[in-house]
């Protein structure tokens, strides 16, 4: 898969993550806003995990084309 196809595919799951984290926040109780002073529970954090990662993977393709 090229680089493009690629940050294309991370891009939409990172969308789908953030508004599944976004969510599942919200209904704990907690504005999302807070994912990074708050110690979350362990369904949370592996959102916010997978989120994190797939972000970390999107900056690298953008770095390695030149894209943003």
């Amino acid at each position: 898969m090229d680089h493009t196809a690629r940050r294309i595919e991370l891009e939409a799951l990172q969308r789908e993550l953030e508004d599944r984290f976004a969510r599942a926040m919200r209904a704990h109780g907690f504005d999302p806003k807070q994912a990074e002073t708050t110690a979350l529970p362990g369904a949370l954090a592996e959102l916010y995990a997978a989120l994190a990662e797939t972000r970390a993977e999107v900056a690298e393709l953008e770095d390695e084309t030149g894209e943003s």
